[in-house]
């Protein structure tokens, strides 16, 4: 499942080209605003406040409550700046976290990933796309 934020949903979009995808793909999120991904995927407000949409805990968070929510095997979240504007000398334009959870037994596991893709808006979204799918072949 995808809890997607910088990527509006392309993620799934990408995913679900694949014929056949109905059987494997069952629902995606987009949690653009920081409301969405409280309410939706259930990332704290404080997460949000001490870290900004755009880190590591938050993406995490993302993407174990895509995994929870959807009692999916795998999960891809993604967060980031794609700009023009909102970027800061700490987080450039360009600065994108990836996370993925997934189920193994019993067990759940996690791990995130910072990028800096460079270019404009629909090259830091194209290359974030395409960051999160090859993490997940990868899996």
């Amino acid at each position: 499942m995808t809890a997607e934020s910088c990527t509006g949903g392309w993620i799934s979009k990408a995913l679900t080209d694949v014929p056949g995808s109905s059987e494997w793909f069952e629902t995606g999120f987009v949690a653009y605003g920081n409301g969405a991904k409280t309410a939706l995927l259930g990332v704290l407000p404080a997460e949000l406040e001490q870290h900004g949409a755009v880190s590591e805990a938050v993406v995490k968070a993302m993407a174990l409550g895509a995994l929870e929510r959807a009692g999916a095997d795998i999960a891809v979240a993604v967060s980031g700046i794609a700009g023009p504007d909102g970027g800061t000398p700490g987080k450039p334009v360009g600065t994108v976290w990836l996370a993925w959870a997934w189920r193994r037994g019993q067990s759940v596991h996690v791990q995130a990933r910072r990028k800096s893709f460079k270019g404009d808006r629909e090259a830091v979204r194209r290359k974030s796309v395409a960051g999160a799918l090859s993490g997940l072949l990868e899996l």
